[in-house]
């Protein structure tokens, strides 16, 4: 049995919660358009026969400007440590550049195998691609180079073989059926915030969170956060139709994830400066 680590490292909307889900076979990390999405190093399990590859999803680099955000910045540079390799996510869609470089310089600077996955290659013409390619790979000294489409999964099952050769002989970490660390709680927080940042405008999705309320067999209450009066009547929407559309939204998904039909509420809620407030984040698993 083959078993180990690896991080995902790249900037912020890369795709890299994405590039997980592909790997591991299923929903594993929310997704949005909105950067900061991923706000705490989620472990995704890809299992098979004679292997298991646990993913390290991470919020993207970036410069801390609150609480929230330095214990983000935290959890990445603390990921790093004993993973057997780093898959190094760009996005073939975009420049590489500045931002790029700088985290190149991070992991290629640990000592162990990066992979870099160029993502989004889909409905790319082959001549851009190959010129991403060649940028990519003067990044520096890469273990493997692989142009991959996340969300159409070419070049996803080449990536896993490239990344399970990478693992030692080892024990199972997780449950062979086990596709997160992530509670059954945290996961259900996770898909409604998932919605309420896709249904939101630009100036909410980094103010908003989800925070478990009450917890039943067949009862699901849970309060989206915001901070501001005015968040709040975005999120809620005119007659409540923005918090409804929310719930409607993942009430699908979290019966999927339990398996079983559910009453689901939310209500939206102003706690101001969360984002600044150490029990609170505390409190959300942050």
């Amino acid at each position: 049995m083959r078993s180990g680590f690896a991080a995902i490292a790249g900037r912020p909307n890369v795709g890299k919660s994405t590039l997980v889900n592909a790997l591991c076979g299923g929903k594993v990390a929310i997704v949005s358009d909105k950067p900061q999405t991923t706000r705490r190093r989620i472990f995704g399990i890809a299992n098979g026969d004679d292997y298991q590859l646990v993913l390290a999803d991470l919020p993207g680099f970036q410069r801390p400007l609150d609480a929230l955000t330095e214990r983000m910045q935290r959890t990445v540079d603390a990921a790093f440590e004993d993973v057997e390799g780093v898959v190094f996510v760009l996005s073939a869609r975009e420049r590489i550049g500045a931002g790029d470089r700088f985290i190149a310089q991070r992991v290629f600077a640990l000592g162990v195998p990066v992979v870099i996955a160029l993502n989004k290659v889909d409905r790319l013409k082959g001549g851009h691609i190959a010129q991403q390619m060649n940028a990519a790979a003067r990044l520096g000294n890469f273990h493997a180079l692989h142009p991959v489409s996340a969300k159409t999964g070419d070049g996803i099952g080449q990536l896993r073989e490239e990344l399970v050769a990478l693992l030692p002989e080892g024990p199972l970490y997780f449950p062979q059926e086990q596709r997160t660390d992530l509670s059954v709680e945290m996961q259900i927080a996770e898909l409604i915030r998932e919605k309420a940042l896709w249904l939101t405008r630009d100036e909410v999705p980094h103010a908003i969170s989800v925070e478990i309320e009450e917890f039943a067999d067949k009862v699901l209450r849970a309060h989206v956060l915001v901070e501001t009066d005015s968040q709040k009547q975005i999120v809620v929407g005119k007659g409540g139709s923005v918090i409804k559309e929310i719930g409607t939204k993942a009430r699908p998904e979290i019966e999927h994830l339990l398996g079983h039909p559910i009453y689901l509420e939310l209500m939206v809620k102003v706690r101001p400066h969360w984002r600044r407030n150490e029990a609170t984040l505390e409190r959300l698993g942050l």
